[in-house]
Formats: C-alpha cells, sequence, structure tokens
C-alpha cells in the first residue's frame, strides 16, 4: 500500500501537481513510517512549492536514516541557502562532495554559497572544479555557464581593463559591498555592465532577492520602469523585505503615474527605516504629483532635518512654494539647491535650478510685472486660491490655442470664468 502511494506521487510530481504528490507521500509514510525514498520526494515537493522548512525536515529525515545520501545534502543546502543560512549549506554541501567528489553541481552550487559569503578566491576555485567535472561528463552547456562565472568573478589587468572596466572583485569583501560596486557603476553611467553583472549573478542563483533588488534599481537607471516593478516584487516574494525595495518601487510607480501606489510604497519604506531623507522626498515628489503641496513641504522639510544638504529637497519645496505663491521662500530654496548643485559641480542640476529662478523674477516678457500680478490675483480669486487650478485652465488654453503670449491665455481663462459665472 505503501508504495502504491509513493508511485501516486511520482506521477503527480511529473504533472507538476506537488500539493497532491505531498498528500499522497504522506499517506506512503502513514503506513510506512521508515519510507526512506518518501521523505525525500516529499521534501522536493515541498521545495517546488517554496515550503523550504518543512523540506529541511523531510531531508533531516533523510539524513537520520540514511546518513551518506549525497542528494539528501545536496538538496538541505540549497534549502538553506535559500533560508540564508549560509554556514549551514555551506556544511551540508562540503559533506555531499566528500560522499561524492564528482558531484559537479555540488562544487557549483558551493561556488555561489562562498560568493555569497565574500570568499571570492574560494568560490573561483569551486565553480572551476565544477567547470572541470562538467566537460569530463560531457555537459558542455553547464561547464560554459559555471566557466562564466569564473570569468566575471576574475579581477581584470591589462589591457582588458582599458578596453572594458570590470569590477575589482579582488577589493569585495562581503556580498554587500560587492552589490554596492555594482550599483556605483550604475551609477557612473555604465549601466550595462551592471546589467550583465547582475544577470550573471540571478543565472547563479535564481532565489538571490537583493539581487533583483539592485537589478530593479539599474532598470530604473534605464527607464525601463515596468521591468524595475516585475523585479521588486520578485525581491518581496523572494522575502527580501527591506526599505530599499519599496523606495524603489515606488520612484518607478511613480514615474509610471501610479501616485497613490507610490504613496503606498513609500509608507511601507518609512515605517522599516523612518530616518531616510530619501524616502521622504519620494513621497513629497508623489504628494506633489496629485497636487497636495502642503504634504509634499511637509515631506521635504522632514528629509532636510534628516540631511541638510539634499539639494533636490531645497529644489522640489521650491517648485511647491511657487504652486502656492509663495515667491519668497521659493527663491530662498531654489537658491540653496543651487549653491549645493555648485558645490557638488552637478551642472545640469544647477542650470535648471538657474532657469527657475529666471521665471520667478521674469514672468513675462510681453507685459509689466505689475499688470501680470495683477492679472495672476484676479484669477486666482476666480479659482478660489487653488493655483494649480488655474494652472491647468492655462495650460488646456495653450493647447487649443498655440503661440499666444503669457497675458493672453490668463485673460482669455479669466474671460471664460467670468462668462461661466454669469459676471
Amino acid at each position: 500500500m505503501a508504495q502504491e502511494f509513493f508511485d501516486q506521487g511520482l506521477i503527480k510530481v511529473q504533472q507538476k501537481d506537488y500539493a497532491g504528490a505531498i498528500e499522497d507521500f504522506t499517506r506512503a509514510l502513514e503506513v510506512n513510517p521508515e519510507f526512506v525514498e518518501a521523505y525525500y520526494q516529499r521534501g522536493l515537493a515541498y521545495y517546488d512549492l517554496g515550503h523550504i522548512p518543512q523540506a529541511v525536515f523531510d531531508y533531516d529525515q533523510v539524513l537520520q536514516r540514511n546518513p551518506y545520501s549525497v542528494e539528501a545534502y545536496y538538496c538541505r543546502a540549497l534549502a538553506r541557502l535559500a533560508l540564508k543560512n549560509l554556514p549551514g549549506a555551506l556544511k551540508d554541501v562540503d559533506r555531499a562532495i566528500k560522499l561524492n567528489s564528482y558531484k559537479a553541481a555540488a562544487y557549483n552550487l558551493k561556488g555561489v554559497i562562498e560568493r555569497k559569503l565574500g570568499n571570492i578566491q574560494s568560490a573561483i576555485a569551486s565553480f572551476k572544479k565544477a567547470a572541470e567535472l562538467y566537460l569530463e561528463q560531457k555537459d558542455t552547456e553547464n561547464a560554459k555557464l559555471v566557466l562564466e562565472k569564473v570569468k566575471q568573478l576574475k579581477p581584470r589587468t591589462g589591457k582588458d581593463v582599458v578596453e572594458k572596466p570590470q569590477l575589482q572583485t579582488k577589493e569585495i569583501i562581503s556580498e554587500q559591498d560587492y552589490f554596492n560596486a555594482l550599483l556605483e557603476k550604475a551609477e557612473r553611467g555604465n549601466t550595462q555592465e551592471a546589467m550583465e553583472d547582475l544577470n550573471w549573478v540571478l543565472r547563479a542563483d535564481s532565489q538571490d532577492g537583493k539581487a533583483y533588488c539592485c537589478r530593479g534599481v539599474v532598470y530604473c537607471k534605464q527607464g525601463k520602469y515596468r521591468e524595475a516593478i516585475a523585479d521588486f516584487n520578485t525581491a518581496l516574494q523572494l522575502n527580501f523585505e527591506a526599505a530599499v525595495v519599496y523606495r524603489n518601487r515606488g520612484k518607478a510607480r511613480l514615474q509610471l503615474g501610479d501616485n497613490q501606489g507610490a504613496i503606498a510604497d513609500f509608507n511601507q519604506a518609512l515605517k522599516m527605516q523612518p530616518d531616510d531623507d530619501l524616502i521622504y522626498v519620494g513621497r513629497g515628489n508623489a504628494y506633489q504629483a496629485i497636487g497636495h503641496y502642503l504634504g509634499a513641504i511637509e515631506d521635504y522639510s522632514k528629509a532636510l532635518e534628516i540631511n541638510s544638504h539634499s539639494a533636490t529637497a531645497f529644489y522640489n519645496r521650491g517648485l511647491c512654494y511657487v504652486r502656492m505663491e509663495e515667491i519668497p521662500q521659493a527663491i530662498n530654496d531654489f537658491q540653496r539647491a543651487a549653491s549645493i548643485y555648485c558645490e557638488k559641480q552637478d551642472w545640469d542640476n544647477y542650470q535648471q535650478v538657474l532657469d527657475n529662478l529666471r521665471k520667478i523674477h521674469s514672468p513675462t516678457p510681453t507685459i509689466k510685472k505689475n499688470e501680470y500680478e495683477k492679472l495672476r490675483s484676479r484669477l486666482l480669486r476666480l479659482v478660489g486660491g487653488q493655483w494649480e487650478i488655474a494652472q491647468r485652465l492655462i495650460e488646456q488654453a495653450k493647447f487649443y490655442y498655440p503661440g499666444m503670449s503669457e497675458e493672453w491665455y490668463i485673460e482669455t481663462v479669466i474671460h471664460d470664468l467670468e462668462r461661466d459665472f454669469g459676471k
């Protein structure tokens, strides 16, 4: 009877009905609690379903009954890796290699674990051994994949460095340093190289949530926001719950126009990391996008309490002050932002701030400033003091009647509103 349940379970595994297979393997074990292969197969099914702790339990049961099971050690190493138990995973894969020194996949897995532990030279040695064994077994496809890992980890010297700078892994002391170096590479504009490195990491370990997060950040820098969100979602599904994931997913959602979704992500990020000025800036941008300028100003001010040299916070707060007709405050914020950008030699943003300052000081070249201010005040009264409403009406007028003066657009909007109000 136990064998019948077991055979039914194997059929369901082939059909990828893992839940059904688990039920059959469990029935087989109820009949025969010492059925070692049933524990092993149920562990595989649990792993495929993403129930990692249950898989580890079943591999434990196998090894209690058969301490020489290479596959059980190997599979438990995979499961422990998924649970971020790197020392336990390394211990298991070493045991598997000791029992079978010809198992190429075990050396490959050991290389992945060593890399995560920051032991780069040991990782290279393990990958080389895996490639050697794959070649002996005429598995050229896996051999190529492993050799590519070796190539990525090895520091480059001489002519190769000039032609294509690579990540200098000899300086890497931890997994965090590795990913920081990749993101720095993307910041310098080498997004394609950073993407290639991250794709390699994910080929080596498709369950690396941090790698998905980093790739999502690089996608954002490339303007591929949907791809970025997909990677951030995957990182969260792999239990990489970090503020950086929610913050960057919020930025991507904001770029796609999902303002409320962005705010929700920024709120979650702030629960996890309440002292991150970048999160406040991000949420401020989302509030600004929906016209909630007071909320945006509050967030930019909070960001500046945390980081008084945030040019982005000063600049965006200045934009909100402009929209609320608080011109003196806007000028002050723009000037402070310009000074910081100048010190950083960020000339593109410096010029953008200066352009906004010029717009404030020179509202329109065609009419006198006093007349312009009178028109603005008249329009502002008609829209109940909500300047963002006035702006939308002016933009509509510009869309339908392009090429006219600023004075003409304001007068047209005033005329239409007074007509509608029966004045």
